[in-house]
């Protein structure tokens, strides 16, 4: 998944010109809460980047944003990208079609969460956390 948020990351930056910051989460356990906190405290911004169900990352890292004292009063946007409401089938990586329905997921997600964002603050936005695990 990072690669194609690495590549997400790109494309937001050629066709939109916002400025992308990518966490690697790859393990769950010890979950890096303090780079999650930053991430969310420096762009207000956070979407997770699932290659299966939605949920084993997304559900800890909005736990870790909601249970911090350092972001109580700072409104943060949260999104997740991942496979809905089906079970994948065994194969190499991103041989699943729900896997590949992905690709393109990034780029409208974090946007649609951009315009969210500046809907709400007025202000222009100066970059988005694409959280993924590997």
């Amino acid at each position: 998944m990072v690669p194609k948020a690495m590549r997400a990351a790109w494309i937001l930056k050629q066709d939109f010109g916002y400025e992308t910051r990518i966490l690697n989460m790859h393990t769950l356990k010890p979950l890096d809460t303090e780079a999650i906190v930053h991430a969310a405290r420096d762009t207000s911004i956070v979407l997770t980047a699932e290659e299966h169900q939605i949920g084993a990352l997304a559900w800890p890292v909005a736990s870790a944003i909601t249970q911090s004292p350092e972001l109580y009063g700072i409104p943060v946007i949260t999104g997740a990208i991942g496979v809905k409401d089906r079970f994948g089938d065994s194969g190499a990586p991103g041989s699943d079609q729900g896997v590949r329905s992905l690709r393109g997921t990034y780029r409208a997600k974090a946007v649609e969460l951009i315009g969210v964002k500046k809907s709400r603050s007025g202000e222009p936005v100066a970059e988005v956390h694409l959280v993924g695990t590997k």
